[in-house]
């Protein structure tokens, strides 16, 4: 079930509660449940244990419920569910032994841990390593842009260090259902515990303020040929969260196409996944994908490039563009035009 935020930023597991509700009262004696959403430490054993005995069976006597977090990365060839180890966990003993019987004809490791708790916890610190670490480098960027130094480059040197250093790479915010969303489970629950999770929460500042920062880079190079960022016309080059994906949840394209259309831009995007862009979660668009042309990126006053689909030929891009703005290193490769590019 998803267990997105509320607008005010907390917790919002309607989704959890409501299924609970609805399949306890036709649960039979000897039914397994697993709980595979992303959520804070506690929710199978405070929130949906008590609905699913509302209905009169038991956990651990009547019936069985587990917690076992999805782990999936949209897009990546080389691991899916069945060669991704499956962290598993139960109410009980015998809750975590049947939620372990039924994963482990499917997926090449089953992973016990010792309580639900455990579960949710380790499902969390994974995507909140994930979010503190990419803040770092979006900091990183910001602060060597200022000096000079390509921040990608410092990357790739260090990532020649073959121990003690984990290669992340910065962009125009953080996208998807989970690392937006995910860490900001632990610091609401962490403040039932007088705790202040101040990592997770600058982590968030950071990476939120992304799309502001690119659009402030867009605005610089504009401004240094002589034009404005109102009344230009931007075409955004990928609207996905992530490279050779369809999905929009949270990507900071949607982020990034608001705040060129409040500042005046005239915007198009280009996306040979994502052909319409209408309402969201947070915006209303009414945008068709542009066909990423000659014409198309010659009409542009400027290209800004928000997700590196492998499908789109970059050095077409900055052949035809008069300025393009590379969120994501797409353009590394490309060696004649590359005057016209600004790192962002």
């Amino acid at each position: 079930m998803p267990t997105p935020l509320t607008e005010y930023g907390e917790p919002d597991l309607s989704a959890v509660s409501g299924t609970a509700s609805t399949i306890a009262p036709r649960l039979r004696r000897g039914q397994l449940i697993v709980l595979v959403s992303t959520t804070y430490p506690g929710t199978t054993e405070e929130l949906v244990r008590p609905i699913l005995e509302g209905g009169g069976l038991a956990v651990g006597a009547d019936i069985a419920l587990g917690y076992s977090p999805e782990r999936e990365d949209p897009g990546n060839p080389r691991f899916a569910l069945e060669n991704t180890p499956k962290l598993v966990s139960g109410c009980t003993d015998a809750c975590r032994e049947l939620t372990a019987l039924l994963y482990e004809p499917v997926v090449a490791k089953v992973v016990p841990v010792s309580t639900t708790r455990v579960a949710e916890a380790s499902k969390l610190l994974e995507n909140i390593y994930r979010a503190v670490n990419i803040a770092l480098v979006n900091e990183l960027k910001m602060c060597f842009d200022r000096m000079g130094i390509d921040v990608w480059e410092v990357i790739g040197a260090a990532g020649t260090k073959p121990f003690g250093f984990t290669p992340f790479y910065p962009g125009p915010g953080l996208g998807g259902h989970c690392i937006p969303i995910d860490p900001f489970y632990l610091t609401w629950k962490a403040r039932a515990f007088d705790f202040h999770t101040r990592f997770i929460e600058l982590a968030g500042e950071v990476n939120t303020a992304m799309p502001d920062y690119v659009v402030t880079r867009l605005h610089e190079a504009l401004d240094v040929r002589g034009s404005t960022l109102h009344g230009a016309r931007i075409l955004v080059l990928g609207v996905a969260y992530k490279r050779d994906t369809s999905d929009i949840r949270e990507s900071p394209a949607l982020r990034v196409l608001s705040i060129l259309a409040r500042r005046g831009a005239v915007i198009t995007y280009h996306d040979p996944h994502v052909p319409r862009l209408g309402r969201s979660r947070h915006y209303q668009f009414d945008l068709e994908s542009t066909p990423l042309t000659p014409e198309s990126l010659r009409r542009a006053d400027a290209v800004l490039i928000v997700t590196d689909h492998s499908s789109v030929d970059y050095q077409s891009v900055v052949q035809h563009a008069a300025l393009v703005v590379d969120t994501r290193n797409a353009t590394r490769d490309v060696r004649d035009g590359r005057e016209k590019v600004v790192k962002a």
